[in-house]
């Protein structure tokens, strides 16, 4: 699965037996006497196979290049894509066998700060019109649907998108696509500084639309950022902390506005100067951050941080196919039920989060700034609970435990938060809503992780990138069915949507099995059969099947 921008992997020649990703199988060699060594010698940096030393009696079965080729099923491709074929310094592995060097650069707290403040920028201007919706209602003339809409085309514009822009990040790369995020983001804030005028919605809503295609080379970032700075004890916390940016950008986006737009509909023109100044300041610090991106943002570190981003980044750059790769995602039964709850989960985050202000306006007239308040309350304890987690998930490695418990305490949070939002003491909904925040948003990075770790070797971006379009479909859904139930009936009902929902989510979750791929890697063992089944042979052969040796799983 190696990228273009590679550039430390070493490129097979196309007569290689492994450029296309091929692993070749003995007919009748006997253990131990064949070689893994390709015929222009031995090569360096190589990991274990199957948590066995490239030189031992099982990885000698694979050793007969002259064999016949099969290449791995989908599911199965991790081992046959761990073979680094570059040259360079080595550290002594396990039994002697040589493994990539690894290193971690001091830089990727630069990368990790830039990421998270553009991408805290875009997540203020995702929330900034919703949480003031009656002013923004009242300044242009439109009614709430269209100021939903100015939340919701983010969620909208992200499902089309997300195929071009995964596939940029494979094939293009980390640096060009964080640059397409922030400079997006800072056009689309400047397009709206021409929009405080009150018959010039349009204006505002094609700011707005930039921003939300900024976005699109955003949110499928953190894990890949993790993945290639950062090493494997603290890759999860990475994670969370670029997930973090996100996050803060939601919550500062609840504070802000209702303090510097008040209602003051009564006077046109001071309420077009506060709307102005919140454009311009945006504006100013978006422009910084994108100067900083393209300074400061690099590809990848000299050395990658990982044994398991080390077997990425030397596999041939032949075996890697986009299409390949949706297609391994797709059939990858544990990742669609992940795909499937992840969606549910955040797209009630979404709504909640768009519809607010409305709910909080429907028991407690006149308290907007307290609506931001609570927004904040809620944001504030879920990047708490993000970090919390990503750092008991790099202690642990407990993903599905720990994902499963999150989504559980998640739901009880929402009943708790529906059923006492009308008892008239606003200080219960600010507590409420932390609980719900803490978890709810807590569960964000969690998810991402655990795409990583089963899907593995798949692009960190795609998979991360199929989960955002799965919460922006879900969280298209549930704002339009909640704001409908809301309105018709209110918000207490619209919210019992969202518990039903996420019940199910639940079920999901729980079915998901677990298969630590990426971390079985790390630790140089797995916890899968390695089978090479030939998929482009005629259908009247008998695909042959080489079944190599479990290993313990008691090192995990």
């Amino acid at each position: 699965m190696a990228r273009p921008d590679d550039e430390e992997g070493a490129v097979l020649a196309p007569g290689h037996p492994l450029a296309k990703g091929y692993l070749p199988v003995p007919r009748g060699a006997p253990a131990g006497e064949e070689s893994v060594a390709p015929p222009n010698g031995p090569r360096a940096g190589c990991l274990q196979l199957n948590g066995v030393p490239r030189d031992g009696p099982a990885a000698a079965a694979l050793g007969a290049l002259g064999g016949p080729q099969t290449s791995l099923a989908p599911e199965e491709e991790t081992q046959a894509r761990l073979l680094p074929a570059g040259p360079g310094e080595e550290t002594p592995g396990a039994e002697g066998a040589p493994l990539p060097r690894t290193a971690l650069s001091a830089r990727r707290f630069v990368v990790l700060l830039i990421f998270s403040l553009y991408s805290l920028v875009n997540a203020f201007q995702w929330i900034q019109y919703s949480i003031i919706s009656n002013v923004f209602e009242g300044f242009y003339g439109v009614s709430l649907l269209h100021i939903d809409w100015l939340s919701m085309v983010y969620m909208l514009f992200y499902v089309p998108l997300i195929f071009p822009a995964t596939w940029l990040l494979d094939t293009r790369g980390l640096r060009l696509t964080a640059l397409l995020g922030s400079g997006l983001n800072c056009l689309g804030a400047w397009i709206k500084c021409g929009s405080v005028q009150q018959h010039l919605f349009w204006v505002t809503m094609l700011g707005q639309c930039l921003c939300s295609v900024a976005q699109v080379f955003i949110l499928g970032l953190p894990s890949r950022i993790a993945s290639v700075w950062f090493g494997p004890k603290e890759v999860s916390t990475a994670c969370a902390t670029a997930v973090l940016g996100n996050q803060l950008g939601t919550a500062v986006g609840f504070l802000l506005p209702p303090v510097l737009v008040p209602n003051t509909q009564n006077n046109t023109n001071l309420l077009a100067c506060n709307i102005s100044t919140m454009f311009y300041g945006t504006s100013a610090v978006a422009t910084l951050l994108f100067i900083l991106t393209a300074i400061a943002f690099k590809e990848k570190p000299q050395y990658p941080p990982s044994q398991s981003r080390a077997a990425l980044q030397d596999s041939p750059p032949a075996e890697y196919s986009y299409k390949t790769s949706i297609r391994n995602l797709f059939r990858n039964i544990p990742f669609i039920l992940l795909l499937i709850s992840y969606g549910i989960m955040t797209g009630a985050f979404y709504s909640v989060s768009t519809l607010l202000n409305q709910m909080i306006l429907h028991y407690y007239e006149g308290e907007e700034v307290n609506a931001g308040r609570i927004g904040l309350t809620l944001v504030v304890a879920g990047m708490v609970g993000s970090v919390l987690c990503g750092l008991w998930l790099d202690y642990t490695k407990t993903y599905k435990q720990t994902t499963l418990i999150v989504y559980i305490l998640s739901f009880i949070g929402m009943v708790i938060f529906t059923f006492t939002l009308n008892l008239g003491y606003i200080i219960i909904v600010f507590v409420t809503g932390g609980v719900l925040g803490f978890f709810m948003t807590g569960y964000l990075p969690l998810g991402f992780e655990f795409a990583v770790e089963i899907t593995y070797p798949e692009s960190e971006g795609t998979s991360s990138g199929l989960l955002n379009a799965s919460a922006q479909i879900f969280g298209i859904l549930f704002t339009l069915a909640q704001g409908k139930l809301t309105s018709d009936y209110d918000p207490r009902v619209g919210n019992i949507f969202l518990c039903v929902w996420m019940l199910i989510g639940i079920i999901l979750t729980a079915l998901i099995k677990s298969d630590l791929r990426r971390h079985n890697i790390n630790i140089g063992i797995t916890n899968i059969d390695i089978k090479a089944v030939p998929v482009d042979s005629p259908t009247d052969q008998e695909p042959k099947t080489v079944m190599l040796s479990k290993q313990s799983e008691s090192a995990i």
